[in-house]
């Protein structure tokens, strides 16, 4: 099954600054090149600008990447997925306008069930199209208030890396946008792809899209300093009953300290973190074994089967049985069945708003 077409607008194409150009280049990165070591297909990117398409020797940045933008804001059009990595400045910071040609599209898109996604300051496009109204969405931290200023039916949320709202998807600016492109990978083909690509990137294979966009980290953490180490050891032992006391022992920390320094570090609990990673364990057990739900439930630490379908359930958004059913074994040779909520023909039944598939 392939994953389908990624149609990227490019905005203002000829002078793209250094972040918009990451942002770019990261959407660029994870669907414009094939992997068929990790999936039978990959996606079909095009990237869309104002002078783009045949003949026009349009340039999607101008910059000598080789990027070159192939279709006009009419290739956002029967795409599955639009994505907008970023505006430009003047749009954020002096309230300019959008090309009133992009924002006919992007409603166009929306309309005919395109999944549409934005990076950082690209939400202000979706905004300015509409598509926002009455969803919750975030952007760069810096910048959400002008867009919810700007935009009052938008429940704009600037705590998050990312919010997941099923067909519409928003991020932060910079690495978030890269987190939530990881993320619509393991959506689209599963836990075990998405961390062989996250890999192949040097990069963390899953934040979860509530983890907090700015934490304090004016006491670093390095290697040596006991807590990057046990908490490496706790995702190799999952299947062993852990509580904070015994990870904080181990960090030669007080409970309160490692509570806090855990916090600092992951934006999240030490009990949130250690359900997340465990939740991740038993994803791609699902999908790479044919182990038993109750062998999985033990092997992740979740312990019964009746526990694992309960948390699993409430985070992923269906059962385990029925997720295995979709992602059978992810890898090269075997064409997955496509998850239930890809299917547009009805309600979207994945995960809910700013819930994350672990």
């Amino acid at each position: 099954m392939s994953p389908g077409s990624v149609a990227v607008a490019v905005i203002d194409h000829a002078d793209i600054p250094f972040w918009d150009l990451y942002e770019l280049g990261i959407t660029c990165a994870v669907f414009g090149t094939p992997q068929p070591e990790l999936a039978d297909s990959w996606y079909d990117l095009r990237l869309c600008a104002a002078d783009g398409g045949p003949g026009t020797g349009g340039s999607a940045a101008g910059f000598g990447f080789g990027l070159r933008a192939t279709h006009g804001w009419d290739g956002l059009a029967g795409a599955d997925t639009v994505i907008v990595p970023s505006v430009p400045e003047a749009v954020v910071e002096q309230g300019g306008e959008l090309p009133g040609e992009l924002i006919t599209a992007l409603r166009a898109a929306a309309d005919a069930g395109a999944r549409m996604v934005s990076l950082c300051t690209g939400a202000f496009a979706l905004a300015e199209a509409g598509i926002l109204d009455g969803r919750r969405a975030t952007a760069h931290w810096t910048h959400t208030a002008d867009l919810a200023r700007r935009y009052p039916r938008v429940t704009v949320d600037d705590s998050v890396l990312y919010v997941d709202d099923g067909d519409v998807l928003t991020s932060a600016g910079v690495t978030a946008g890269l987190d939530l492109c990881l993320h619509i990978v393991r959506r689209d083909l599963g836990a075990h792809v998405a961390n062989q690509l996250a890999r192949r990137m040097v990069v963390p294979a899953h934040r979860p899209g509530g983890q907090a966009q700015f934490v304090d980290l004016s006491v670093p953490v390095t290697e040596d300093d006991g807590l990057a180490p046990v908490l490496h050891w706790a995702t190799a032992n999952l299947d062993r009953p852990l509580t904070v006391d015994d990870l904080a022992r181990r960090a030669r920390m007080s409970p309160r300290t490692f509570f806090r320094r855990v916090q600092a570090v992951t934006g999240t609990t030490p009990l949130q973190w250690l359900l997340n990673q465990r939740l991740a364990r038993a994803q791609s057990l699902l999908e790479a074994t044919d182990l038993p739900v109750e062998q999985i439930g033990e092997r992740s630490g979740l312990g019964s089967a009746a526990n694992l379908r309960r948390h699993f359930t409430a985070r992923v958004g269906v059962p385990p049985t029925d997720y295995r059913r979709a992602f059978t074994r992810t890898r090269p040779g075997h064409r997955p069945a496509g998850p239930p909520w890809v299917d547009r023909s009805g309600p979207h039944t994945g995960a809910g708003p700013g819930m994350v598939q672990l």
